[in-house]
C-alpha cells in the first residue's frame, strides 16, 4: 500500500543503521533495496515487521538476496509507472495529534491553517487521480510547494518528508466564504457567525460538502430538516473532543477506540439522558451518531462555535454528496444560508463511514471514508479478475483479483440518475486505481436492478449471485472462513433463485453454493413497493394470514382509510408474496402503534428495536419460549410460521399494552424461535457455525438473543464486524463467490 509513509520510514531506518540502497513506488507496490552489514540488514527486517509506519499493516515480508551495488547512501527513487496490477490505494486519514497541536500553536507556521497535514495524516483516496502515489498524481498538483514546504518535503528528519498533500498558507488551498468573497481566516469567521446565528452552512470538507447547524439549536435543526425534506432520519453530531462526545453518548472501550481511530467514523451509541442536543437530531431513537473532527477545518469550526455541530451529507434526497464548488451551488441552493468553499479539488466524493456500537459489539454499517478503498482479504484465491456491482440500495462496487477485494466507498441508492452516474464513475475509478481489467462481472439476480442491467450490458461474461447467498458470503469473508455455515439471512427483500421475493432465509452455504433449508412463511405484499413505505399494509396482511379475515377487517379502520382495498390486494392471487423478515418487523411496528408510514428505510424496525430495548434493558431480558417453531422435516426446506407472534402482538394492541411490551415480546419470541430453528438445522446439516447476516441483523437486540442461544449450545456464531451486514456488503459477497466459482480457486489467507 502506498500513501502510508513507507518511503520516508525506510530512509530514516537506513540512515540510522548505516545502510545503502533505495525505496521507490511503482504500480505493483513499494520496492526497497538495501545493502550493508548483515547485522544491520537483520535489524532493518525486524523493524519492518514489528515497528512499521503508524498507518501501515505488514501482512508478509519477502526477502530476496541480490548482488550489492556499492551504493554509498539511501535515497527515495523516482516512481516508475510500470505495468501490472496497481498497489492498494490508501484511505483518507484523520489529522494526527501533532498537526492538531500545530494549528493551535501561535508560533507555528501553520497556526489555524485548515489544510495542515503530514506523512501520518491527511487526505489520500479522495485526492488521488492515478498511481504511483505522488503529488503530481493528486489534486494537489495545482499547488506548487513554497520554499519552506519544499525543504520539509526533502528533509528525512521532518515528519513531512515526502508527504504528498503537504501545504501551508503560502502555497496551499484557501477557504472562501461565498457572497462577499472573504478568504482564509475571514471566511472562517463568517461561517462561524452564520452558525452561531442559527444559520445552515454548506461546508466543503475532505470527501464532499456537509450541511452544518448548531446541534443544540432546535429551530436550526428544524429548518435543516424542512429544507432537506428529511422528516425523521437521524443526523450525526460532531463533538470537539472525546470528553465532549462522552457527554452525549455512552461508549464502551471498543466504541471509544473506533471513535478516536484515524478512520474517524460516525459511531452510533446509546445517548445519555438529558443531553443538550436538539430533539430533532434523532427523533424516536435512543441512540445518537457522534464523530470527532477529522480535519483541521472541522476543529476550527467547532472551536469557533463552542458547541457540537450537526453534520449531514450535503445533498438532496437520493443524490450523491456535492463535491465541487459549482455543483454545490446547484445541488444545495435553497438548503444553505452560506457556503464555506475551498479550492482543493475532490477527485472521489466520499461520505462518512458509520459504525454501530450497541449491545456490547461494534459493527460497520457504512464502509466509506477512512475505510474505502482499503483491501479486504478473501478466504479464497483465484485466477479470475472480478468486478462485482452490488445491489440497488446502499450500493458499493468491488474488484477482486487473486486473494483480495477492493471496494468502493458507499454510493447510496442508485435509482436516482445522479447516484447512478456516481456508480458508473466509481467503476471506472476503481478499475483505474487497481489496474485490474475485469474478466467477469458478478451481479444480483434481480433483473430490474440498475446494477444488474449495467452488468448485462457490459459486454463481459457475467455471473448472477443470489442476494442472500451474497449476504452469507460477505459474513464468511468478514471472518476469513470458507467452510459451510448455516446462514440466517434476514433483510427487506431480495430476488430468490425461484423468482419470488425472499427476505427471511436459512441457507446452508459456502462460497461455492447454497441450499435453502428454511424460510419464513410467505405473506402477501399488498401494493408492492407501497408496502415497503407503509408498514400498516404489512400489519393488515399478516393479521389476515395469522389470525383471520375477520380480525383483519376489525383492525383495518384503526390503521388507514384504505384498509378494504389493501385487504382485497392481499387476497388477490396476482399479488406478490414475500418471506421478508424486514416486512415482518414493519407489521409488528404498526401493530404496536409505533409507525404506520416511514420516511426512510428501516425506520419502523429501528423504532421497534428501540421500544424493545426500553423494556429489556430495565429487566435485563428473560428467557422466551419458541412455541411457534416445530421440528424440521428430514430433508425439505423448513417453513417457519411466525403467526403466533403476530397474534400476540395484535392481542397486546387490543389489550392496550405499551408499545415497549409488545416489541420486547416479539423480539424475544422471534429470537428464541430462530435459535431453535438454526440449531436444529445445523445439526441436521452437519455444520458447526451459524452466520447472522442481512440488514435485519443491524438489530442489536435480535442479534444478542440469537447469538447467546447459539453459543450456549456450543456452536460458533459469525456476526458482521468489518463488512456491513446490509446491502453495503453485497458486492464483497458477490466478488468472493465469483472468485470461488470462476475457474481455479484455492483456499486463501
Amino acid at each position: 500500500m502506498q500513501g502510508v509513509g513507507f518511503r520516508p520510514w525506510a530512509v530514516r531506518q537506513a540512515l540510522q543503521l548505516g545502510l545503502g540502497g533505495f525505496a521507490g513506488n511503482d504500480r505493483t507496490g513499494l520496492v526497497i533495496e538495501i545493502e550493508g552489514e548483515q547485522q544491520a540488514l537483520e535489524a532493518f527486517g525486524r523493524r519492518l515487521r514489528s515497528a512499521p509506519p503508524p498507518l501501515a499493516i505488514v501482512v508478509d515480508v519477502e526477502v530476496v538476496t541480490i548482488e550489492p551495488t556499492g551504493s554509498p547512501g539511501f535515497a527515495i527513487k523516482a516512481s516508475a509507472p510500470g505495468e501490472g496490477p496497481a498497489v492498494a490505494v490508501p484511505a483518507d486519514v484523520a489529522t494526527c495529534d501533532a498537526c492538531f497541536a500545530e494549528i493551535r500553536d501561535p508560533a507555528a507556521r501553520r497556526f489555524r491553517y485548515p489544510f495542515t497535514n503530514c506523512t501520518n495524516c491527511g487526505p489520500r483516496y479522495t485526492i488521488i487521480r492515478s498511481l504511483p502515489y505522488d503529488r503530481a498524481a493528486t489534486t494537489m498538483a495545482g499547488f506548487p510547494l513554497c520554499g519552506d514546504c519544499a525543504r520539509e518535503y526533502a528533509d528525512p528528519a521532518d515528519r513531512r518528508f515526502h508527504a504528498e498533500p503537504i501545504a501551508c498558507p503560502a502555497c496551499g488551498p484557501t477557504l472562501t466564504w461565498e457572497g462577499h468573497g472573504q478568504q482564509g481566516e475571514a471566511a472562517l469567521t463568517e461561517a462561524v457567525a452564520c452558525l452561531v446565528g442559527g444559520g445552515v452552512v454548506a461546508v466543503k470538507g475532505v470527501g464532499g460538502y456537509h450541511l452544518a447547524v448548531l446541534g443544540d439549536d432546535d429551530d436550526a435543526v428544524g429548518r435543516l430538516r424542512l429544507r432537506k425534506a428529511r422528516d425523521d432520519k437521524p443526523f450525526a453530531v460532531m463533538a470537539a473532543s472525546l470528553a465532549d462526545a462522552e457527554d452525549l453518548v455512552v461508549l464502551d472501550a471498543d466504541a471509544r477506540a473506533a471513535l478516536v481511530s484515524s478512520r474517524r467514523p460516525i459511531v452510533i451509541a446509546p445517548r445519555r439522558r438529558g443531553v443538550a442536543i436538539a430533539g430533532g437530531v434523532a427523533p424516536g431513537l435512543p441512540d445518537l451518531g457522534v464523530l470527532l473532527p477529522y480535519s483541521p477545518l472541522h476543529h476550527l469550526l467547532l472551536e469557533g462555535v463552542g458547541h457540537p455541530l450537526v453534520l449531514t451529507s450535503g445533498n438532496r434526497a437520493q443524490e450523491p454528496i456535492a463535491c465541487d464548488v459549482v455543483g454545490s451551488r446547484r445541488q444545495l441552493a435553497g438548503l444553505a444560508d452560506g457556503f464555506l468553499h475551498h479550492d482543493r479539488p475532490i477527485e472521489v466524493r466520499c461520505d462518512d463511514a458509520i459504525i454501530r456500537a450497541v449491545g456490547g459489539r461494534v459493527q460497520v454499517v457504512r464502509r466509506s471514508r477512512g475505510f474505502a478503498p482499503e483491501p479486504i482479504r478473501l478466504p479464497v484465491k483465484g485466477s479470475t479478475k472480478v468486478l462485482a456491482v452490488g445491489a440497488e440500495l446502499k450500493n458499493t462496487v468491488a474488484i477482486a483479483a487473486g486473494g483480495t477485494a477492493v471496494t468502493s466507498h458507499h454510493l447510496g441508492d442508485i435509482e436516482h440518475p445522479a447516484a447512478y452516474a456516481a456508480f458508473e464513475q466509481a467503476i471506472v475509478q476503481l478499475q483505474a486505481l487497481t489496474g485490474v481489467e475485469p474478466e467477469i462481472v458478478a451481479h444480483d439476480l434481480h433483473p430490474e436492478y440498475l446494477s444488474t442491467k449495467w452488468a448485462v450490458d457490459s459486454d463481459r461474461p457475467t455471473i448472477g449471485v443470489q442476494h442472500h447467498h451474497a449476504h452469507v458470503a460477505s459474513c464468511l469473508v468478514d471472518h476469513g472462513r470458507s467452510a459451510p455455515v448455516l446462514g440466517i439471512a434476514f433483510d427487506g427483500l431480495g430476488f430468490g433463485s425461484d423468482g419470488t421475493l425472499w427476505g427471511g432465509e436459512l441457507l446452508v452455504a459456502d462460497l461455492h453454493g447454497f441450499r435453502r433449508v428454511g424460510h419464513l412463511r410467505p405473506v402477501p405484499l399488498p401494493g408492492g413497493a407501497a408496502a415497503i413505505h407503509e408498514p400498516w399494509r404489512m400489519a393488515l396482511a399478516w393479521v389476515a394470514l395469522a389470525v383471520g379475515q375477520e380480525a383483519a377487517e376489525a383492525l383495518g379502520p384503526s390503521l388507514d382509510h384504505r384498509w378494504q382495498a389493501v385487504l382485497s390486494l392481499a387476497a388477490s392471487p396476482t399479488t406478490q408474496h414475500t418471506t421478508s423478515g424486514g416486512r415482518l418487523f414493519d407489521a409488528v411496528a404498526a401493530l404496536a402503534g409505533l409507525r404506520h408510514t416511514t420516511t426512510y428505510e428501516g425506520q419502523a424496525a429501528a423504532e421497534l428495536e428501540a421500544a424493545a430495548r426500553s423494556v429489556l434493558d430495565d429487566r435485563h431480558g428473560r428467557q422466551a419460549q419458541a412455541d411457534w417453531v416445530g421440528d424440521p422435516p428430514l430433508s425439505s426446506a423448513w417453513v417457519l410460521d411466525p403467526s403466533p407472534l403476530v397474534a400476540d402482538a395484535l392481542a397486546g394492541r387490543l389489550a392496550g399494552q405499551p408499545a415497549g411490551a409488545i416489541a420486547a415480546a416479539f423480539h424475544e419470541g422471534l429470537g428464541a424461535g430462530l435459535s431453535v430453528a438454526a440449531l436444529a438445522l445445523a445439526r441436521r446439516e452437519g455444520v458447526d457455525a451459524i452466520a447472522l447476516t442481512g440488514g435485519v441483523f443491524q438489530n442489536a437486540v435480535l442479534t444478542s438473543i440469537v447469538a447467546e442461544a447459539v453459543r450456549a449450545a456450543g456452536l460458533e456464531v459469525l456476526v458482521h464486524r468489518h463488512v456491513p451486514c446490509n446491502d453495503g456488503g453485497i458486492s464483497i459477497g458477490q466478488a468472493a463467490i465469483a472468485v470461488a466459482t470462476s475457474g481455479r480457486s484455492v483456499p486463501g489467507w
